[in-house]
């Protein structure tokens, strides 16, 4: 529960948060931040976090693409993709750029 507060101060009403609006609020917090998406062939596409829809699939833009590498020390030279379109079910992980998260709500540094 959270208590609504109004110009002239504390209202009686209160109201529930619901699960599913949390989550839009964080997923919107997303939005324009540096992304790294694995997929299941073992690529990895870098960009910024556009859109997702209810199927999972992920718009990146200013992608950038890097191969799986038998030499786990080196990533190798990127292919610039532009605007790409990960399909949810190739989705193996998804991280965000931990220094981009400080001013997203429920990510900071107390998270």
């Amino acid at each position: 529960m959270a208590t609504m507060i109004e110009e002239n101060g504390p209202s009686t009403h209160q109201y529930q948060v619901s699960p599913s609006y949390q989550a839009r609020q964080k997923l919107e917090g997303l939005l324009n931040k540096n992304m790294k998406i694995r997929m299941t062939d073992g690529r990895t596409l870098v960009g910024l976090f556009l859109c997702t829809d209810r199927d999972c699939n992920v718009i990146l833009g200013s992608a950038q693409e890097f191969l799986k590498s038998s030499d786990t020390f080196s990533q190798g030279e990127p292919r610039v993709l532009g605007l790409a379109m990960i399909p949810g079910h190739h989705v193996v992980s998804i991280e965000v750029e931990a220094d981009s998260l400080e001013d997203v709500p429920g990510f900071g540094a107390s998270h």
